[in-house]
């Protein structure tokens, strides 16, 4: 199969806009609790008639500082804090109603919604021109496809996705028209945990490096207390069930050992995520198959999607009455998914953006004559119109020899280990492929103390023949997956970690490669040396 189209489950908008969401919940649904916001150890709620009041007192301050239809505003989050929303409300207080209705109503589903610039990871940001209609088409059919999670009974997500992506920004947008329980976590890596274990949401969504790090935390736990075995026994047993599942048979001697490391393990990992959670959505980079089923045998069903910020957040996605662990779904209700003679992923449908902002000659590239959006990645469609993404095409390694090779996968099995943070594969015009590895600050405390090495940082252990020997066995498990033209042969540990501030990570935790190639462009020359 190389094209498959899903009709829509909501058609594409022909009025209206996104405004419309908070007035209508406001209108039919006044008390029903929209969102709740951190206050103390707990949560306020605040009501859906609450919330659009206060929509309206940030649109007529707005209004008053002299915001026009079509102006741009960017938004500082620390200034937000520091009382801006106090302010524009002050300022509004001359502002009629009648003036923030003739505005709203004002705005039609072709009308421009929001610029958001694209990652960087392999070049330059570029503005993305998503439209109310845009978000519109896209909300709707993945709150009605995935409506067991969107629609469910006094369902709630705690959103702690970063508001600059589109994946965030999507799934706010869904939860006011779904109506469901919404909060956000301000600090994902120092309070996620607690978060999640004070507002007990019913399911999530993320990017895979935070279930990454979910899981390697458990590890490495498991091990400092000597349970480190058992651990992994469970993991296994996990994978072994979800896999059971997929085939339709789960005998009863799997059975019975789930049911012992459902008690010993998987309760206490869903315990770390509130309790209540038992499914999540996944989006931003390839999840894998290990812990696709790792997951969903621990019993949190992790449907994984995939879409860029040029297709407003997800184009396919898994759904629980039709999943693939391994794969990111099919297309989105109302999405036509084409793969081209090379492999590439061609999309189209009413959640492709317009076009780049101020950028002709970017859009004439990334269109084809007929329509459809060039996604950069490379995929494959099964017979059930199930995608499978291969590698991102600008990424994509060709050695000296002409060896192709996508770093994703040998990355994401690297990461699978307990003490990988980030890895880099390289390779492009070298003779064989390597990588540059960074470590994990918190499970490398729980390491060195093991290994009577107490007190070291990353950078004194960057080094250490004991860790190197360690990484090797993840790299050499990585390479079980791949032929030997396409193995690592040779790899580096980084006296740092990459990061967002650090300017290696985007916002979804992605990595800059040119980035990253640029600053250890020295480091990668000593591979080969």
């Amino acid at each position: 199969m190389n094209q498959i189209h899903v009709p829509a489950l909501v058609p594409a908008p022909s009025s209206g806009n996104l405004t419309d969401l908070v007035a209508d919940r406001a209108h039919y649904e006044p008390e029903r609790v929209m969102l709740s916001r951190p206050l103390g150890e707990g949560w306020q709620e605040v009501s859906a008639r609450t919330f659009a009041a206060e929509v309206r007192q940030v649109a007529k301050g707005l209004i008053a500082l002299g915001i026009k239809p079509g102006d741009r505003v960017g938004i500082l989050s620390w200034t937000i804090t520091e009382g801006a929303l106090a302010t524009l409300t002050a300022a509004g207080t001359s502002i009629a109603d009648d003036q923030v209705e003739a505005r709203r109503n004002a705005l039609t589903p072709d009308d421009l919604a929001t610029l958001i610039y694209t990652s960087g990871t392999t070049g330059k940001p570029k503005g993305v021109i998503l439209t109310h209609g845009n978000f519109i088409s896209e909300c709707g059919n993945v709150v009605e496809g995935a409506a067991d999670l969107f629609l469910r009974k006094d369902g709630s997500t705690l959103l702690f996705l970063p508001l600059a992506h589109v994946f965030g920004r999507m799934i706010e947008v869904g939860a006011v028209r779904a109506g469901l329980h919404l909060a956000h976590c301000s600090d994902p890596v120092g309070k996620l945990t607690a978060d999640l274990q004070s507002f007990k949401p019913n399911f999530v969504l993320s990017v895979p490096r935070i279930f990454e790090k979910i899981y390697n935390g458990a590890e490495a736990k498991a091990e400092a207390a000597g349970k480190g075995k058992i651990f992994r026994t469970a993991a296994s047993v996990a994978i072994a069930y979800s896999q059971a599942m997929e085939e339709g048979h789960i005998s009863s001697a799997l059975r019975i050992k789930h049911a012992l490391f459902d008690h010993l393990v998987f309760s206490k990992l869903r315990a770390v995520m509130g309790g209540n959670v038992d499914a999540a959505i996944s989006g931003g980079a390839p999840l894998g198959e290990r812990l696709g089923h790792f997951y969903r045998g621990a019993g949190v069903r992790v449907l994984e999607g995939y879409g860029l910020t040029e297709t407003t957040a997800g184009a396919t996605l898994n759904l629980t009455q039709s999943s693939k662990v391994g794969s990111v779904g099919r297309p989105l209700p109302g999405t036509t998914v084409k793969i081209a003679e090379d492999g590439e992923v061609l999309l189209k449908g009413p959640i492709v953006m317009r076009g780049y902002w101020q950028n002709e000659a970017a859009n004439k590239e990334v269109f084809t004559e007929d329509g459809f959006f060039k996604s950069g990645d490379l995929g494959k469609l099964d017979d059930n119109g199930f995608l499978y993404i291969v590698g991102r095409k600008k990424e994509l390694i060709v050695t000296s020899g002409g060896k192709n090779v996508a770093p994703a996968p040998l990355e994401d099995r690297l990461r699978a280990h307990p003490l990988v943070s980030q890895c880099v594969v390289v390779g492009d015009n070298k003779p064989y492929i390597a990588a540059l590895i960074t470590v994990d600050a918190d499970a490398i405390k729980g390491w060195a103390a093991a290994n009577n090495k107490g007190g070291a940082t990353v950078a004194d252990l960057a080094n250490d023949s004991a860790l190197i020997a360690v990484i090797q066995t993840a790299v050499d498990e990585a390479n079980k997956s791949v032929s030997k033209a396409e193995s690592i042969r040779k790899f580096k540990i980084l006296p740092i970690d990459f990061t967002i501030a650090g300017g290696q990570l985007t916002a979804k935790m992605s990595i800059k490669r040119h980035v990253v190639q640029k600053e250890f462009a020295n480091e990668i020359e000593s591979l080969y040396n």
